[in-house]
């Protein structure tokens, strides 16, 4: 399926079911990405959880240990997240040992931009990789304070 097509794809499915603009807004459609610096990269599977204080990103990054990833905001609010796709695979003990199959594959290079709300904080951003997964937690700015109601008494 072309990129355009999954970006219709998501379109559609987001109106049918009525995806929250909350989680839409995360979202920077694949056309955007579509330029050949970014040809072979694939997608990082995510969830985004929007907590009071904070927007936290899980992704799966199977085989990755935290030097292998880059997180990085460009344009003041866009969060992007890289691998290069770098696994090292386990060495035979002895000399003259040798794969007879292979069937994990090496990660690819891995590539996911999110555009952040107003309100999160681009200098507070901290990522942490465990077990396989990323977790990268973006705080937010307090809201802006209440407008105070004063009662005006007429004399």
């Amino acid at each position: 399926m072309s990129r355009i097509a999954d970006s219709n794809l998501f379109d559609a499915m987001s109106h049918l079911f009525n995806i929250p603009e909350s989680i839409e807004k995360f979202m920077i459609h694949s056309r955007s990405n579509d330029t050949n610096e970014n040809k072979g990269v694939g997608n990082i599977p995510t969830d985004i959880l929007d907590s009071p204080k904070e927007y936290i990103f899980y992704m799966d990054a199977p085989g990755l240990c935290k030097s292998d990833i880059q997180v990085t905001v460009e344009d003041e609010n866009t969060l992007v997240i890289k691998s290069g796709g770098k696994r090292k695979r386990e060495e035979g003990e002895e000399e003259g040992c040798k794969y007879i199959r292979l069937e994990r594959r090496a990660p690819q290079k891995l590539m996911r931009k999110f555009r952040l709300p107003e309100n999160a904080n681009v200098s507070a951003i901290t990522a942490k990789c465990e077990n396989g997964v990323l977790t990268v937690v973006v705080e937010k700015h307090p809201p802006p304070p209440k407008a105070k109601k004063v009662e005006v008494t007429v004399s």
